[in-house]
Order: C-alpha cells, then sequence, then structure tokens
C-alpha cells in the first residue's frame, strides 16, 4: 500500500501523520516546549538504590530523577545481550535479557549510590513518573542501528523474506565493527552496500564525539540530544513504501533537503514543499481525523460500535452490536461485528498510540471457532504495527489482553489535559446525593435552638434546595428549632459545601 508523509510545522509544535491509502494510520505530535526525551544520551549519577525493587533513581539534570531497573543496566559480568530497541526486536534468545539479569544479579552487585553511569532515555516521563533509562545505548540510524558494547547482530522483525535476512546477516557480519552490535533496520531492504557502510561510519563518528564530551564534563550532563520529530520522521519512516514526503514549512523543507543531500540522496526527489493556500492537514483531511481521534466512541460502519476507555494502569476497549441487528441468526451477527471491530481496534490503538496493557472485550460467541477466527483475525491486523506488542489467547468471555510498548505519551495525554472538574472520573455526585448529604450534616451539627445558619452551595445544589427539596429544609428547621439559609457559590464545586453558624 502507498504511503505519504505529511508535516506541518508552526513556531508552537511539529506535527507528523503518516498515511496509507490517503487515511492517517500514525500521528505524532511534538511540542516544542515538550520535546520527547527518547534517544537522548547522559551522563548521570546514582541517587538512590531500591534493593526490593531492583532498581535505582538517577539524576541526568531533569526535573524528576529518571528510573534505572536492574535489566537495563550494562554489565561485563555475563555475556547475555539481546537488543533494546523500540520497535524492532530480533532473533529472540532463549529467554529475554531483562529475566536473566532479575535471576542472575542483585542491583546492588552493579551500581553503587554516587556512581556516575552513561545512560540514554528509553521511555518519556508518563504521568507522574519520571524518565525511564537504560546503559545498554542504541544509535538508530537509516538503515543501520549502532549497540556499543553488544556483541549482537539482528534483523528487524519486520523483514519477513527468508534470503533477504539471510543477506542482510551476511552484509552486518561484513561490516560491523568489533565491540559493536548491530541491527539491520527495514530500510535496509533497498539500501546499497555503500549507503548502509555511510550510514555506519556516520553513527560511528557520533559515538566517538559522545564518549569524548563524556570525559570532559561532570553528572549530570546531557551528551546527546536525539533528532527532533522532522528528522526523526525522514530517518524512521521513510520507506519504499512511502512515495513522498510533503512539508509546508520553507524553512524546514530546506533543512530536510540538506540532510537528505548528506547522508539520504535517493530521498531527495521524495520531499516536497507544500505551496497551497488551504492549510496542509486541512487540505488531506488530518485535521478531522485528529477530532476524531479524542471521541470515546467509535461507530463502526455496520451500526455497531467501540468504546475506548484510557485509565493510569491500563486501556479498555468494549465491543458493542449497536444499531447493528444482522440478517441471519445471533451468533453470525455477533460475529460479524466483531470482525468488523478487530480492523477498527488495531486501527485506533496504532493512531492513538496506545501503550501498555490493552484489555478489549468483544461481544461473547459461544462457538470456540469462532472465537479463533476474531483471535487470529486480530493478530492479522496488528502486524502492521510498528510498536513491540504481545497478544495473549482470547478467552472463553471473548477477552483479548495484549501489552503494547509504551515509549511515549498516548496521543489523547499529549491533546488534552485531566478534567479538573470530575478529576479524571469521568462523574461527580449528583446535586441531589450532595443535597442529602447536606441533610445529614446539618442533623449531625445538633445546632441549639434558636441558631442562624447558612448553607453556601453550588448553583445546581442550591437551586435544588431552594425549590424541590425545601420541604427537606423546613422539615429541619421545624425539628431542631433552627433557622436555614441557602445561598449559592459559583466558585463551588459541585461536590462541594460550606455550612457556617451565623
Amino acid at each position: 500500500m502507498t504511503g505519504e508523509l505529511v508535516i506541518n510545522v508552526t513556531r508552537e509544535e511539529s506535527r507528523v501523520a503518516l498515511l496509507e491509502g490517503g487515511q492517517v494510520v500514525e500521528l505524532y505530535i511534538e511540542r516544542k516546549r515538550d520535546a520527547s526525551l527518547v534517544g537522548n544520551i547522559y551522563k548521570g549519577k546514582v541517587l538512590k538504590i531500591l534493593p526490593g525493587m531492583q532498581s535505582s533513581f538517577i539524576d541526568v539534570g531533569l526535573e524528576k530523577a529518571a528510573f534505572l531497573y536492574v535489566a537495563d543496566i550494562m554489565t561485563d559480568m555475563g555475556d547475555y545481550y539481546t537488543a533494546f530497541l523500540d520497535s524492532e526486536v530480533v532473533d529472540q534468545e532463549p529467554y529475554s535479557r531483562a529475566e536473566y539479569m532479575e535471576k542472575t544479579f542483585s542491583i546492588e552487585e552493579l551500581i553503587q549510590e554516587g556512581q556516575e553511569l552513561l545512560v540514554q532515555v528509553s521511555k518519556d516521563p508518563i504521568g507522574t513518573k519520571g524518565a525511564r533509562v537504560t546503559s545498554y545505548v542504541t544509535l538508530p540510524g537509516r538503515y543501520v542501528v549502532l549497540m556499543p558494547n553488544v556483541e549482537h547482530v539482528g534483523i528487524s522483525r519486520r523483514i519477513e523474506n527468508e534470503e533477504t535476512r539471510t543477506l542482510l546477516k551476511n552484509i552486518a557480519a561484513e561490516v560491523r565493527p568489533k565491540g559493536f552490535g548491530l541491527i539491520m533496520r527495514t530500510a535496509c531492504e533497498d539500501a546499497t552496500l555503500d549507503e548502509i557502510k555511510r550510514d555506519l561510519e556516520f553513527l560511528l563518528l557520533l559515538w566517538e564525539n559522545i564518549q569524548k564530551k563524556k570525559e570532559k564534563v561532570s553528572a549530570p550532563s546531557l551528551l546527546y540530544n536525539d533528532l527532533d520529530l522532522v528528522f526523526r520522521s525522514v530517518r524512521d519512516f521513510m520507506s519504499h513504501e512511502v512515495e513522498r514526503l510533503i512539508i509546508d514549512s520553507i524553512e524546514e523543507h530546506e533543512r530536510l533537503k540538506d540532510f537528505a543531500k548528506s547522508y539520504f540522496p535517493r530521498l531527495l526527489d521524495k520531499i516536497e514543499l507544500y505551496e497551497g493556500r488551504e492549510p496542509l492537514f486541512d487540505a488531506f483531511g488530518i485535521e478531522l481525523d485528529i477530532s476524531r481521534v479524542l471521541g470515546r466512541k467509535v461507530w463502526l460502519k455496520s451500526g455497531g460500535y467501540i468504546v475506548i476507555d484510557q485509565t493510569e494502569a491500563m486501556t479498555v476497549i468494549d465491543v458493542n452490536t449497536g444499531k447493528f441487528v444482522g440478517k441471519e441468526n445471533l451468533e453470525d451477527t455477533i460475529l460479524k461485528t466483531n470482525l468488523e471491530a478487530v480492523k477498527e481496534i488495531a486501527y485506533q490503538i496504532r493512531l492513538r498510540n496506545l501503550g501498555g496493557i490493552i484489555i478489549t472485550d468483544f461481544i461473547d460467541m459461544e462457538k470456540v471457532e469462532n472465537r479463533e477466527k476474531v483471535f487470529k483475525a486480530f493478530v492479522e491486523a496488528m502486524k502492521k504495527d510498528r510498536a513491540k506488542n504481545t497478544i495473549y489467547t482470547i478467552s472463553e468471555l471473548g477477552i483479548i489482553q495484549m501489552t503494547r510498548k509504551r515509549v511515549r505519551e498516548s496521543l489523547g495525554r499529549v491533546l488534552c489535559e485531566q478534567c479538573p472538574y470530575c478529576e479524571g472520573r469521568g462523574f461527580i455526585k449528583s446535586a441531589r446525593t450532595v443535597a442529602y448529604e447536606i441533610f445529614r450534616k446539618i442533623k449531625k451539627m445538633n445546632l441549639a435552638g434558636g441558631t442562624m445558619a447558612m448553607i453556601k452551595a453550588n448553583h445546581a445544589v442550591a437551586e435544588l434546595l431552594s425549590d424541590e427539596e425545601r420541604q427537606g429544609i423546613e422539615e429541619i428547621e421545624d425539628a431542631y428549632g433552627i433557622q436555614l439559609i441557602i445561598k449559592e457559590d459559583m466558585k463551588l464545586h459541585q461536590e462541594n459545601y460550606e455550612i457556617t453558624v451565623l
């Protein structure tokens, strides 16, 4: 399927949309004040070791201390290494590096408080958590990923042709410098040997400069700042499947041209400057897609729909038949809805950049073969995803559990903030519930007869107390011999109120 890379650049932010067949499949937004830290390399200092969590806090000069887990500490006490990559994990070992490190070492054997370390950000700060770092540094180029101090060769898992994989393994063995590991990226499929060598030479020079800078500065210090979103897009997305790149900034267009001329000359003809009068994202219909991606409910063509709820711990997706009643029996109607939902869910996960634990609740299916059909369709639909994901077998209740590598915040988290009124719950106490709480609170205060008290409440609550629930107020006044004054306060949250004795 032909692809296009559409890039909108303003003073405030850069937005990159990857289109396949004219449809937005991936969307990335980087704001100047909140630029991603992933890929940055720091000289950090160990602040605190947490033996019970097999982890430590590292000062790298950011607002919050970074988090280093035992599995992400490079050690000379073993030759067991596997590649650490965002989306191109390859040639898996019998069990993971994480499992090996956890079983073999205590974190206190590997590092000490006050020690200086070279670390790279593997996950941006998300929510209240600081950045996650690793001492397994990787330097991605267009065709290869250089891994200093790791004797490992691998091929991108997205390259499926066995002949191509064998050829690339032979090339990697030929060009790999001693003491370094290499991952052959997807773009290698249509690269020449000279292009691969030139890419590798650039990365080796980059690593040499990082090492020199490391010796000159004290911790915490930034040693290497990864490419910004625009340049990363060219490096990571411009494959043979992407026919052109369209950008609407003259300055960035010139920078990209110079960048491509120096490192990727074959891409020069694919880079275009957009000069239309209509805003670029509007011309390609991308603005409409952005507004839709923030919705909780997504309708399917049949009349069914899916509901996406994102919490701090996980994302839950629910499938419903909605308006779709089908033409045959109930089981067939459910199966058709679930199969249609599979494609949309895979698309939404990729577009919204949902990460961590994702649970999808499909409509219950009685037949085992139907559950298998849905599961296989889901696995197939997720193959297009660049991010590493693990999908677990569908349950008897029609639930599929999966994990997807979370490196950056989801699109919803980038574009939105928690509702200050409901504090992210999605609901608040009703005005009537608060009114009844006020009744109970006044009775509990056991005010002396003749007392006058003022109730300050939100507009909705005050109105209810003065109108529909006025009888309740009068009953309390008669029972306790007190006088209650109701006053509206627009500044008060609907759940909050004040009772003051005058």
